[in-house]
């Protein structure tokens, strides 16, 4: 989630946010135009759009075969099978060991080495890095600088086989980005946009648009086991957008039944269950991904915010970031990590962050003994023992956001701060 002091809108309160439920809503593809072009105007004609609280969902979508082209599922009751330890692939073998730590408001990376567990190397990126991304095919990782409040957005590209940068690609707004599983795109998420620019995986080239006008503050996704659709979260508006991938579409929208700051998503093991953080509702909704249904809710701590498998996908990790506030305080005493069992989806464990702090994204590490997250406004990043919650911190540049723990195991990346199948 994006601070707001550049953009005003984002001081509207959910339910400001929210329409008639009666309006219709228009989704449109836009012809393609190239990746420094930082505009991405939709032109084509504007079918109708189903309404936000009627989700409307094709039975056959959900139960197609994989996406064509994308790796197969191994096993139907964990899409996380093949993100095990011993699965390191060649390309990831080639790679540095390193956390990729943005810094939003020091417009710089810092790079960690997580055996010394210190800063060596800091280099600057385009303005406001949000997320450290890592490609569909592992061999780049993007930082994502959506300029908050201007249209001179950029992906920084990094080498991980040496940890430098490249030169930027302006794009407009990237603040998150994603892959489709077949690898065919990358998904830049444009939150101040609503909208969604699907774009060559390696040259950023501009493919087509897909506008999501009640989706506000799309920021955060998952896909389903089969790859053909995938749930988005819509922060400003309590909503989640279930969007079919390969048309593209938007299929419906689901409106949560509290909080209504929905923050990151994560599927699963199966695929067809998906947990939503919510920033004002203290907890993770439970969704059937399928029916575009809410489940179940599961209460973790103040301000949740982020949500990472464990190495081998029987516990989820919940960033609590102690505040609801978009631009918090450092040092919160209400800040703390949950961990759920997935077979139960009850909390097994809270670690609270020692003298406060602000957990945010990160991810785990190879062997999954330590779960590296950034202190949004500590101005730190955390590496936790996964198995007591003990902590160590590492001091960084300012606002650190979505940082990357590289090399992952697994196939192919899905995007985000790196979700392996």
């Amino acid at each position: 989630m994006q601070n707001i002091l550049t953009k005003p809108y984002k001081f509207l309160k959910a339910s400001f946010l929210m329409v008639s439920l009666s309006s219709t809503f228009l989704f449109s593809v836009s012809p393609a135009v190239y990746a420094n072009d930082p505009a991405a105007p939709s032109t084509a004609p504007a079918p109708k759009e189903e309404s936000p609280t009627s989700p409307n969902t094709s039975s056959s979508l959900e139960t197609a075969p994989p996406l064509d082209h994308m790796p197969p599922v191994v096993n139907p009751n964990n899409i996380y099978s093949e993100a095990n330890p011993s699965n390191l692939s060649a390309t990831a073998k080639e790679a540095l060991s390193r956390v990729y730590v943005p810094n939003l408001r020091s417009n710089s990376i810092s790079v960690i080495d997580p055996t010394s567990m210190k800063v060596v190397d800091t280099f600057k990126v385009g303005r406001s890095p949000q997320h450290v991304v890592p490609s569909w095919d592992l061999q780049t990782l993007w930082v994502t600088n959506n300029a908050e409040g201007t249209t001179h957005g950029s992906l920084t590209p990094i080498d991980p086989k040496t940890g430098k940068p490249g030169k930027a690609i302006a794009v407009d707004d990237p603040y998150n980005m994603y892959f489709t599983p077949d690898g065919q795109y990358a998904i830049v998420v444009a939150e101040a946009r609503k909208r969604l620019d699907f774009r060559d995986p390696h040259t950023m080239e501009l493919k087509h648009s897909l506008s999501v006008p009640n989706c506000k503050g799309i920021n955060h996704a998952a896909y389903s086991q089969n790859g053909r659709y995938a749930l988005f979260t819509c922060e400003f508006g309590g909503y989640i957008a279930k969007i079919d991938i390969s048309t593209p579409k938007v299929m419906g929208y689901l409106k949560l039944s509290k909080g209504g700051m929905p923050q990151d998503v994560l599927a699963a093991p199966n695929g067809k269950i998906f947990y939503v953080a919510d920033m004002l509702a203290d907890g993770v909704f439970i969704v059937d991904g399928d029916s575009l249904k809410e489940i179940g809710f599961i209460p973790t701590g103040v301000g949740t915010h982020g949500l990472y498998p464990s190495r081998d996908a029987t516990k989820m990790y919940v960033a609590n970031r102690g505040t609801h506030k978009i631009h918090g305080e450092p040092h919160s005493k209400k800040g703390s990590v949950s961990v759920i069992d997935f077979a139960t989806n009850k909390v097994i464990a809270t670690w609270p962050i020692p003298d406060g702090g602000s957990p945010d994204m990160g991810n785990v590490s190879i062997d999954g003994k330590t779960l590296w997250l950034s202190g949004r406004f500590d101005d730190v990043v955390y590496a936790i023992d996964t198995e007591t919650g003990a902590m160590k911190k590492i001091a960084v540049g300012e606002e650190p956001h979505g940082l990357t723990v590289w090399p992952q195991p697994g196939r192919f990346s899905i995007g985000h701060t790196g979700i392996m199948r």
